[in-house]
C-alpha cells in the first residue's frame, strides 16, 4: 500500500486538476516529499491512480460484503446495499467522480488489474439479486443487465447530484430502491373468497 500522504495528496490534485495535468513532481511537492522519494513508492502516476481507485473499490465492496453476510431477506438487503452505495457516493462526490470517470486514463495493463477489482464488486450485487429471485422474492431477471442498471443509476449521480438539493442520500436511496422493486419484485397475489 502506498504512503497516506501520497494518496491523499494525489487524491486531491486528481480532483482539482485530472489525471493529465497532474505530474508526479505536482504529488511529491503536495505530499511534502521528493520526487525520488514518491518514486520509491510508486512506479509510475499510473500506479498511484490504481491505488486511489483500489482503495475506493475496496471500500465498497466492504461495505457490501457486510450486507451480502447478513441474515436479512433479499429484499432488505438490496435496500440496503442501495443506501450504503449511495451514502458513499454522496459522501464525497468529487472523489466519487474521480473513481467513476479516471479509470478510463489507466493504461490497458493497470486497467485490467482494476477491472478484476470492479468486476468483484459487481458480483456482489448479483449475488443479491440471485438471493432474491431463488427466494421467490424477484422474478426471474437477467441479473447482470440489473445489476447494471442499478449501478448504472447510482454511478450517474456525480453528474447531478448536490449536497444541499432537496433529497437527503436516505431519501434518495429510498427512491431508487423503490423504483427498482417496482421492475423486479414479484407482485404479491390478492385472493379472493368467491361468493358461497
Amino acid at each position: 500500500m502506498l504512503k497516506h500522504a501520497i494518496l491523499e495528496a494525489a487524491t486531491r490534485l486528481f480532483i482539482e486538476r485530472g489525471f493529465h495535468n497532474t505530474t508526479v513532481e505536482d504529488i511529491a511537492s503536495a505530499a511534502g516529499m521528493s520526487e525520488m522519494g514518491v518514486y520509491r513508492e510508486a512506479t509510475s502516476k499510473q500506479e498511484i491512480l490504481l491505488a486511489i481507485l483500489d482503495r475506493e473499490l475496496d471500500e465498497l465492496s466492504a461495505d457490501l460484503h457486510s450486507v451480502v453476510n447478513t441474515d436479512l431477506r433479499p429484499e432488505e438487503k438490496l435496500r440496503l446495499a442501495i443506501q450504503m452505495y449511495v451514502g458513499r457516493i454522496s459522501e464525497d462526490i468529487e472523489l466519487s467522480t474521480l473513481v467513476l470517470l479516471e479509470y478510463r486514463s489507466l493504461e490497458p495493463d493497470f486497467q485490467a488489474r482494476h477491472i478484476i477489482r470492479r468486476d468483484r464488486l459487481e458480483q456482489l450485487w448479483r449475488q443479491i439479486l440471485r438471493e432474491g429471485v431463488r427466494a421467490g422474492v424477484f422474478r426471474p431477471v437477467d441479473v447482470s443487465v440489473v445489476s447494471f442498471a442499478i449501478l448504472g443509476m447510482q454511478n450517474w449521480m456525480f453528474s447531478w447530484y448536490q449536497q444541499y438539493g432537496r433529497l437527503k442520500p436516505l431519501e434518495l436511496s429510498d427512491r431508487f430502491a423503490d423504483l427498482i422493486f417496482r421492475g423486479i419484485q414479484v407482485e404479491k397475489q390478492s385472493f379472493h373468497r368467491s361468493a358461497d
